[in-house]
Formats: structure tokens, C-alpha cells, sequence
């Protein structure tokens, strides 16, 4: 009987790797050969089964790594082999070369720069970054970044300035994601969790603080006597009489507003829910328009620019203008003050207010059935607020002379200098 070979163990020497000279493969045992090429070049390489399959995988050149280095190198990775793993993904991942927080920061917030509505929100979302995070995580490779870190970055904001410190938590944890994503790392998020290292915040009230609807008319009557030529006192009337968002309002072209329809129509991209809006405009709507575009001049596209050419007034303006007269409510308030009056003084059913509103509507079924854009209703809607704003106890639709769907209500009599306390409601 045939007797059988003994594979061969450490069957090389220093030496012998320093004189061998033929070419083709030289065993030193356990799946380890020095390769030498008729070139004469030499470099190690191991046989090994991963995941059932052989594989030959290169340790490096011969003439740089030692044969003990080699034999080392080829123990580990049988061992990871034998473990079930893959020795040359571990390698790859080894030699992959992980970037800091600030360049992974600036790659997500360029990818994903397009989905952005508004051009505002997307330089303040690296700025909060750039301003808090960047000192404490700037330059730290992202895969090392351990929960304490954050916690660092946090703690010094998270009760003066809690709303923010939110916004940086979450979007460390987009960073972070994305890290563990693009770079196959395994490991938990680091945000996950801090929040047991810090205080409770005080409750946070989640709605824009609105004006009364019954104080709205006063204070229209107070925008109105400033002067015809202040561009911010026409752009948030108009806001007003659409109840429409800032990021809707301020960026409106002309090209947007076909005054033969009296329509204005928000393109997809400025809208919440990603769904182009036509809003009906009412004659003073139609008024303020025809008056942005004349200040303007016939070269301007923006309905109501800033004096800068070309660059729409700033997301601040209206904000600047309720803390000049006072008033402790927000802009996206009055769409509030819109559907409190909605409800209160008129008839209108929910789902021609939602609509207005450019909300979706929850119900299904209903939301099948009213499938149209409910313009002639909107329309009729709008025109009532709008002469609601106006002072008018019972506005007329032009249609046929009756009066819209309101509910009996007394005629509003106060003094646009003595507005009482604003209330909170939802948007």
C-alpha cells in the first residue's frame, strides 16, 4: 500500500527564501507558498477555504515581509476562515479609510442637497453643525466617535437652547448613519441613548402661536397703513389672504400667477407635501400682486423681491415685523387664525378648509371622494376671508350675488392699537 505524504509544516527557511531561484510555488505548509515569477519577483501567497470556496489571497512581497510576518498573517486569517469569517473583507474594511465627521457631514449634506425646498434650511443645516459639532467632532474619524462625544457637544446647549440642540442631535445621527452605512460598520449609532446623560427639557409646546381670528382685520388695517411702496406689508398680507406658508409666499414668480384665472399656482418644490397647490386669490390678493410686480419692474420675476435684484425678501422678515409691533405670534400663526375662523363663522365643510389649507386629508374614503381640486368652493372660501379681513360683515360671491356659507356672526369693533394677548393654537 502507498504510503501517504505528510503535508509539510514550516518546511522553509530564511535562508532558503533568500536563495530559491526556480519559479512556480514553494510549500512552507499549511497553505502557505512562496510564489516566485520567471521575472524572478517573489511574494507570499496563502490557499485558503472561505465560505466553502478556495481562495489564493497575496500577503505581500517577499523581499518586505519577512517569512515570520508571513506565517503570522496566514495563521490569523485561517483562524478568521475557520470562525466563519472572510479574511480578505476583514482586509478591505482594514485598509478602508474611514472620513473624519466634517468630510462625512459635508457629503451627506451635498447628496442630499437637491431634496431640499428651501436653500435657507439647507446652509443651516451644515451651520449648526459647523458651529456646535465641527469643534468637538470635527476632525475625529466618524468611526470613533463614541456617545460621550456627543454628549459633549450637547450638554452646553441642550437646555439654552433646546429646540436647536434637537436639530444638531438628529442631524449627527443622519451623519453617523450614513457612516455606518457607506462603510459596512456594524456598530450601534452613538446618539442612541444620549439623552440618559442629560436633563429632561421643559415641555415644548409643538404650536405656532396665532393671533385671535377676530383680531386679524385690525391688525391687516395696521400693515395697510404703512406705506403701499413696503414691500414685507404687502408679501404678509398676501400671506394672509391665502393663508399660505412663508416658504411658499416669498419665493412666488411671476410666472407662477395667471391673473386671467385669478389663480396662483405653487410649484411642487416649495410645497410640504410635495404636490403643486392652486390657490384661488380673492380681488385684494390679486391687488397686492399686481402692485409686488410693479415695484418690482418689468425685469424683475419675483413677485416680491428685496431690494437686492433677483434675491426674494429674507425668511425673516415677517418675524422682524411682529416684534417691531409687539405681537408675540408667528407667521405660520395666521394660517391658524384662518382655520379657527373656518370653523367658527362659517359653514364651509373640513375638507374645502383642508384643502385650502394644502393639508392631506386623513380619511381615505373621503379623500377618494373629493378627488378634485374644489376650486370654485376654495374659491368662494377665499373671497369670504378675504372680506372678512377686510371688515366686511357679509361678503358676496361674484358668481350669483348670494352670500357664501357663513354663519351669523356680530361685525368686529376694535381698536388695531389695542390687540389683545395673542393665543396659541396648532397649524
Amino acid at each position: 500500500m502507498k504510503q501517504r505524504r505528510s503535508h509539510p509544516v514550516n518546511a522553509l527557511t530564511p535562508a532558503a527564501v533568500r536563495q530559491l531561484k526556480k519559479p512556480g510555488r514553494h510549500a512552507d505548509g499549511n497553505g502557505l507558498y512562496l510564489e516566485i515569477d520567471p521575472s524572478g519577483a517573489r511574494r507570499w501567497i496563502l490557499r485558503v477555504v472561505v465560505h466553502g470556496r478556495r481562495r489564493d489571497i497575496g500577503l505581500g512581497s517577499a523581499r518586505t515581509v519577512p517569512l515570520g510576518d508571513a506565517r503570522s498573517t496566514a495563521a490569523t486569517m485561517r483562524r478568521l476562515a475557520r470562525e466563519g469569517g472572510d479574511p480578505l473583507a476583514e482586509r478591505r474594511k482594514a485598509q478602508t479609510i474611514i472620513p473624519s465627521f466634517k468630510k462625512a457631514a459635508e457629503t451627506v449634506h451635498a447628496e442630499t442637497l437637491s431634496s431640499w425646498k428651501n436653500e435657507k434650511h439647507a446652509a443651516s443645516w451644515l451651520t449648526s453643525l459647523e458651529t456646535h459639532a465641527y469643534p468637538v467632532l470635527g476632525n475625529r474619524r466618524a468611526d470613533q466617535i463614541e456617545t460621550a462625544d456627543i454628549l459633549k457637544v450637547l450638554a452646553p446647549i441642550w437646555l439654552t437652547k433646546a429646540e436647536t440642540a434637537r436639530r444638531v442631535r438628529q442631524r449627527i445621527r443622519t451623519v453617523l448613519d450614513w457612516v455606518r452605512v457607506a462603510y459596512s460598520l456594524p456598530a450601534a449609532n452613538p446618539v442612541d441613548g444620549v439623552e440618559r446623560g442629560l436633563p429632561k427639557q421643559p415641555e415644548r409646546n409643538a404650536h405656532f402661536a396665532a393671533m385671535a381670528y377676530t383680531e386679524v382685520p385690525n391688525f391687516i388695517k395696521r400693515l395697510q397703513l404703512r406705506s403701499d411702496a413696503d414691500m414685507a406689508a404687502l408679501a404678509f398680507e398676501f400671506l394672509i389672504l391665502t393663508a399660505a406658508r412663508t416658504n411658499e409666499v416669498l419665493p412666488a414668480r411671476r410666472e407662477e400667477i395667471d391673473f386671467s384665472r385669478e389663480v396662483w399656482t405653487v410649484p411642487p418644490e416649495r410645497m410640504k407635501a410635495g404636490v403643486e397647490h392652486i390657490v384661488p386669490l380673492s380681488k385684494r390678493a390679486v391687488a397686492i400682486l399686481k402692485r409686488g410686480l410693479e415695484l418690482g419692474g418689468k425685469h424683475e420675476e419675483l413677485v416680491f423681491p428685496s431690494r437686492r435684484r433677483g434675491k426674494p425678501l429674507s425668511n425673516m422678515v415677517f418675524l422682524m415685523a411682529l416684534r417691531r409691533m409687539k405681537l408675540e405670534v408667528t407667521a405660520h400663526g395666521f394660517r391658524s387664525s384662518f382655520r379657527d375662523w373656518a370653523a367658527e363663522e362659517t359653514a364651509f365643510p373640513d375638507f374645502v378648509v383642508e384643502k385650502a389649507l394644502a393639508h392631506t386629508i386623513d380619511n381615505k374614503v373621503e379623500a377618494a371622494y373629493r378627488r378634485g381640486d374644489l376650486l370654485k368652493k376654495r374659491r368662494e372660501l377665499m373671497n369670504a376671508w378675504a372680506a372678512y379681513c377686510a371688515g366686511d360683515p357679509t361678503p358676496r360671491t361674484e358668481a350669483d350675488g348670494k352670500s357664501p356659507e357663513l354663519k351669523p356672526r356680530a361685525h368686529f369693533d376694535v381698536d388695531p392699537n389695542e390687540l389683545t394677548k395673542p393665543t396659541a393654537q396648532g397649524h
